[in-house]
């Protein structure tokens, strides 16, 4: 995982907020990073989300073990700033 990819996925999910975490383009650019990096567990929590805004408990689930994580009642924005201060630490 480089700078580079931690940067696109803070780029993209921020694009993504700014539209409100609804299933459109912009959450298929998310979708698109974390698809790249499966395996890799910040970008697998990020994959989680991104089912939990589409709806589909059973696959985020699915991708939240893969992270080492649980599914939560946080809001998802609240769940993306915990997420985003974590990727900064590894920039």
């Amino acid at each position: 995982m480089s700078a580079s990819d931690i940067t696109q996925m803070i780029e993209a999910f921020d694009r993504l907020a700014a539209a409100g975490f609804i299933v459109g383009p912009e959450w298929q650019a998310v979708h698109e990073v974390c698809q790249a990096h499966e395996g890799e567990a910040l970008f697998d929590w990020g994959h989680a989300i991104c089912h939990r805004i589409e709806g589909d408990d059973w696959n985020a689930d699915y991708w939240y073990r893969q992270a080492g994580k649980r599914r939560g009642n946080a809001k998802v924005a609240d769940e993306w700033s915990v997420m985003k201060a974590e990727l900064f630490k590894q920039l």
